[in-house]
């Protein structure tokens, strides 16, 4: 079985930037669609950014777009969601999730997840 590890969240001032990293181990996801979503309290998930397997960005949501850019690093089995222009509205849980093909920007659609990691902005 696979394993995804976010790490990188952390309080940030509103107009901030922070960098969350997802490494897979225990089984390669080098041919996996990966993505992000995050989790307000009280709020469903929500889906964030996805990038396929070549390392073309797929879609994003329109509430980042523009402030988020997800990538990835094959040889390290990595993925990374750079965020800038942070506000509020952004903290949340953020979790990475894989997946071996794109079904659309739903959490039922990722087979695979992290833990999550914290992201709060303060004002």
């Amino acid at each position: 079985q696979g394993q995804l590890v976010e790490s990188g969240g952390g309080l940030v001032q509103a107009g901030g930037s922070l960098r969350l990293s997802c490494a897979a181990s225990g089984r390669t996801f080098r041919s996996y669609v990966m993505a992000w979503f995050r989790q307000a309290p009280g709020k469903e998930r929500e889906f964030v950014v996805v990038i396929n397997e070549n390392g073309a960005r797929l879609t994003y949501a329109d509430t980042v777009k523009g402030r988020f850019t997800i990538s990835r690093d094959t040889a390290k089995n990595t993925v990374y969601l750079q965020m800038n222009s942070l506000n509020p509205e952004d903290t949340a849980v953020y979790y990475c999730a894989a997946d071996p093909s794109y079904n659309g920007p739903t959490a039922g659609a990722y087979g695979y997840w992290g833990q999550g990691t914290q992201v709060t902005v303060s004002s």
